[in-house]
């Protein structure tokens, strides 16, 4: 304010100077034009010089003076500033690039319309791409998969992506996508060839071993149940024992049996499911076996929904069998067990909730793994196969939903698959 103050008083004194020296030779309005005259020229070359100057400030300021000063002074720091930040910048971004570079994981910048920034010879290796030619390219045109173009047009990176790459050598990759400032996109990649062989190999072998046990198994629960047919001439003490490796037997062929039904639900996850199951119809269908089970605990349904599902239905109702069973066995005799099925604002809710043992939530992130048990020998005395929430889990993720889980211990559990609306017809 004050450079303003004292700019004004300068102009003003040059003007009345001139007025004066008019006013002395009898033209005392020539005086005060020519002095306003000499003022607007003056400011014009200094405001030229600041023009000049401001197309690259990379030169040396001008030397002006007064307010003109006071604006190529500040005009200068700040561009001092602002160089000192750029460079500040450029270093960071430069050491993140060479760190990037240095990976062993591929790593590609993308911008908001999908179109390459950069890449690292790790992802151009492992995608087939070429840097700095593909600067610009669209990368959903040189990776032509299905998957992986769906996967980040979708926008819902909650969840890594796994694909196979063909070519030369076949490449399991694992997609992990980052958004940061503007719109652009980070891309992580990783080989997890091995883990998915590896993986494979164990699906592979449980089934297959499954597969060859259940012969030899089924003899021996033929000459069990032949044994038991006359039991009249043997001791009691080979009686109780037939029993007891009879009902060895029934649990071991309960366990082949799930474990063949998760490894088929496995190897078929990715296959387009196009069966539309009537949920309530088949939520009837339960309540009916369950009956023949528990005639005197019915199964409470509440069915406010007639949506159905695009799906499998021999795979839901194994899903839904598991819950329900679950809930039954870990209930009191005369617990009651209820099922739901309802719309909600973006999703359809399945829920089974029983008023029994409850669970520890410490125990949730690990309810689906295979034969994981909260109570060791509380799972014994039910028979369960420790399977039941495995297969659940998998056949929530196959058709696109997720398992919710609500309990405590003493207070009932409630298990709820949640389907999207969206993917339902």
């Amino acid at each position: 304010m004050m450079e303003w103050l004292s700019a004004f008083s300068k102009v003003l004194i040059v003007v009345t100077a001139g007025g004066l020296l008019g006013w002395f030779v009898g033209h005392p309005l020539v005086g005060i034009t020519v002095a306003a005259l000499a003022v607007v020229f003056f400011w014009s070359r200094q405001m030229w010089r600041l023009e000049h100057w401001l197309r690259d400030t990379s030169g040396s300021p001008p030397d002006v003076s007064g307010i003109w000063g006071e604006m190529v002074a500040r005009v200068y720091k700040q561009n001092k500033v602002a160089d000192s930040t750029e460079k500040r910048l450029q270093s960071t971004v430069d050491y993140l690039l060479d760190s990037f570079s240095a990976m062993r994981d591929g790593v590609v910048i993308v911008e908001g319309n999908q179109s390459i920034r950069w890449s690292n010879e790790a992802a151009q290796r492992l995608l087939g791409l070429q840097y700095p030619e593909d600067i610009g390219q669209l990368i959903t045109n040189l990776v032509r998969l299905p998957e992986f173009n769906e996967y980040l047009e979708s926008g819902d990176y909650s969840q890594p992506l796994v694909f196979e790459m063909t070519g030369n050598i076949k490449r399991n990759l694992q997609l992990v996508v980052t958004q940061f400032a503007e719109g652009d996109t980070l891309l992580f990649l990783t080989d997890v060839t091995d883990l998915v062989r590896t993986e494979q190999m164990r699906t592979d072998f449980v089934g297959n071993v499954s597969h060859e046990l259940r012969t030899p198994l089924t003899v021996i629960s033929g000459y069990l149940d032949t044994f038991q047919a006359d039991v009249s001439g043997l001791p009691a003490p080979y009686i109780r024992g037939l029993k007891h490796m009879t009902a060895q037997a029934r649990r071991m062929e309960s366990l082949l049996k799930d474990l063949l039904w998760l490894s088929k639900i496995e190897s078929t996850a990715h296959r387009i499911k196009d069966q539309r199951v009537d949920m309530a119809g088949l939520l009837a269908e339960l309540s009916d076996e369950v009956a023949s089970l528990y005639p005197d605990r019915p199964l409470q349904l509440q069915v406010d929904s007639q949506d159905s599902i695009i799906g499998e239905h021999r795979e839901l109702h194994s899903a839904i069998s598991n819950l329900v069973l679950n809930a039954y066995k870990y209930s009191a005799p005369d617990g009651q067990v209820s099922v739901s099925w309802r719309s909600e604002a973006r999703s359809l809710r399945l829920e089974v909730t029983d008023k029994g043992i409850g669970i520890d939530p410490s125990h949730f992130p690990r309810l689906t793994e295979r034969f994981y048990r909260v109570d060791e020998s509380r799972s014994s005395v039910s028979g369960g196969t420790g399977l039941g929430l495995a297969i659940v889990k998998h056949v929530a993720t196959a058709h696109g939903a997720h398992l919710e889980i609500n309990s405590q211990p003493g207070q009932g559990s409630t298990f709820s698959l949640v389907f999207p609306l969206h993917d339902q017809a």
